[in-house]
């Protein structure tokens, strides 16, 4: 299969919804990072998302929405998540919400559980294909499971861990501004949880909600949402974090510092967001081991620090 690139204008959005329609699997440019989208409706759209990706059939996919009110029709909201919503939609924040019997969602996309994982997003393309489309659209992050996430185009298309000849289409809208995935919240048991950190610091969603959220167990019984493999994006090298200085044959990753492969010279840690997956890809075309310099475990240091976290886990 050749897999198009298709710029974001009239001509290639209608080519993408059109590719969508026809049960297609289309990658698109988010504020994170760019998905690969399927009709979150037709189960066999779905199964090609998990077909392409390899990803395992028990790890449910967000479904991305272009405002609130379609959100609302396939997920039950209360007060607090309204809130949420309304505070940080447009935007990197992922909602895991009781799905709605009448919602049509083929059941691949919520892996089987009772509730669903939804977002709007805010990057200009993704809401115009929402809208073209005129659909939900299941989408995660466009590239094989486990490995390095893609922030570009070229990185859905890399020969390495990418999808070339796997997937119909790459809506090209250049680099992604946030680079890192969205937050994830939840309401298991009743409380409002960080299931995984991201895009949106835990502080903001706290300082909206006017109380601190709970952390997540893992679940031995599988992801209650997407992204809490234990081992998730991942280079071909093995990582070793918290390092201050390299060691001999190491390729160091910085921060706060120059270096070749600096995440933000500066110590910004919104900087370093961006530039997390791309310094990854690059390290890793050394060949050598990596090390990462220590990240502030604050703001959105607590998302990188995840996503490193589970790039050095153990591989299964």
């Amino acid at each position: 299969m050749q897999t198009e690139r298709l710029p974001p204008t009239l001509e290639g959005l209608a080519r993408a919804a059109r590719l969508l329609a026809d049960g297609r699997t289309v990658a698109m440019p988010t504020e994170t990072v760019y998905g690969l989208a399927g009709d979150a409706r037709n189960g066999l759209a779905v199964a090609r998302i998990f077909e392409a990706k390899g990803r395992p059939a028990f790890n449910p996919l967000i479904v991305h929405l272009p405002d609130l009110d379609s959100a609302r029709r396939i997920a039950v909201f209360d007060p607090e998540a309204e809130a949420l919503a309304m505070a940080f939609w447009p935007g990197a924040l992922t909602l895991v919400l009781p799905l709605r019997a009448e919602s049509g969602i083929a059941p691949l996309v919520s892996a089987g559980l009772p509730t669903v994982a939804v977002r709007v997003p805010a990057h200009p393309a993704a809401q115009a294909l929402l809208r073209r489309f005129g659909g939900p659209l299941a989408a995660p992050s466009a590239n094989a499971s486990g490995r390095i996430s893609p922030t570009s185009a070229d990185h859905v298309l890399d020969p390495e861990g990418g999808l070339s000849g796997r997937i119909a289409a790459v809506l090209d809208a250049g680099p992604c501004p946030v680079g890192v995935e969205s937050t994830i919240i939840g309401w298991p048991g009743g409380q409002a949880t960080l299931l995984r950190p991201g895009g949106i610091p835990a502080e903001a969603i706290e300082a909206a909600l006017g109380r601190r959220l709970a952390r997540h167990e893992p679940d031995p019984g599988g992801p209650s949402a997407p992204g809490q493999l234990a081992s998730h994006y991942a280079p071909k090298a093995t990582l070793r974090l918290n390092a201050a200085t390299p060691r001999q044959g190491e390729t160091h990753i910085t921060f706060g510092q120059p270096g070749r492969f600096s995440l933000s010279e500066h110590g910004d840690l919104t900087e370093a967001a961006a530039n997390l997956f791309e310094m990854l890809r690059r390290a890793d075309r050394e060949g050598k081991p990596i090390a990462v310099a220590p990240i502030p475990e604050h703001g959105l240091g607590t998302a990188i620090n995840d996503r490193l976290r589970r790039a050095a886990a153990p591989r299964p």
